[in-house]
Parts: C-alpha cells; sequence; structure tokens
C-alpha cells in the first residue's frame, strides 16, 4: 500500500444488489451514495468523491417506473379477476408493494450506471 492510500480502498467493489440496497460509494464503500430513498447524494461524505458528476440516465429513469407501474397494474387486474379480493385489501397490499418495488428497481438502475461511469471515469 502506498503512502497516500487508505485501507478503503483496498476493499475491492460489492456486488451491485448490495451496493443498491445498502449505498455503498464505488470508490470507499462507506454507505454514503444516497440521500433519499431513490436519490444519489451530492458527493460522499468520507472519500469526497462528486457523484453528481457521475449521473446518467435521468430519462431512463422515468421509463423504468412507468414499466414497472404497468406491470403491478396488469398483475393486480389479473389477480382481481381471478381472485376478486375486497378494493381496501387490494390498497393495504398493492400501495407498499408498488413503492418498495419501484424504490428498489431505481435504487439498483441509478447504482448501476453510476458504478459503470465511475469504471470508465477512473484513471
Amino acid at each position: 500500500m502506498n503512502a497516500g492510500e487508505s485501507p478503503a480502498h483496498d476493499k475491492g467493489q460489492p456486488g451491485l444488489i448490495s451496493a443498491a440496497l445498502h449505498g455503498f460509494c464505488p470508490r470507499c464503500r462507506a454507505k454514503t451514495l444516497f440521500a433519499a430513498p431513490a436519490a444519489i447524494a451530492e458527493r460522499c461524505g468520507e472519500c469526497g468523491l462528486e457523484f453528481r458528476s457521475l449521473q446518467r440516465g435521468a430519462r431512463l429513469a422515468g421509463v423504468l417506473t412507468l414499466l414497472i407501474g404497468g406491470i403491478i397494474i396488469a398483475v393486480a387486474l389479473g389477480l382481481d379477476a381471478w381472485l376478486r379480493p375486497p378494493l381496501w385489501l387490494q390498497l393495504a397490499f398493492w400501495a407498499p408493494v408498488t413503492t418498495g418495488t419501484v424504490i428498489f428497481a431505481l435504487r439498483l438502475f441509478k447504482t448501476v450506471l453510476l458504478y459503470a461511469f465511475y469504471e470508465r471515469a477512473k484513471p
């Protein structure tokens, strides 16, 4: 290890799902990638890596959200036609499922893109 390197830089890259769930910085693996459930922070609080310069694909995130919404609506309509559950039960089930699915998908999508651009921009 060189004099200017910290041990955090030698940890290697986590898996993408783990990085998305925990919000790991691509450089130091600190849990600083997300400022909100699906919003990338401006920079890492540990190593100072600028995340804003690595962000891409905001329009594709909207398409992803619409795609997930369409799939969930199709499944909900199919389940409604098959089982005919009461409306309150559908609302109690589909609201958290939709929210959780969209947040997880956005976190995974944004993490994949950010890690890919970090690897391309790495000196």
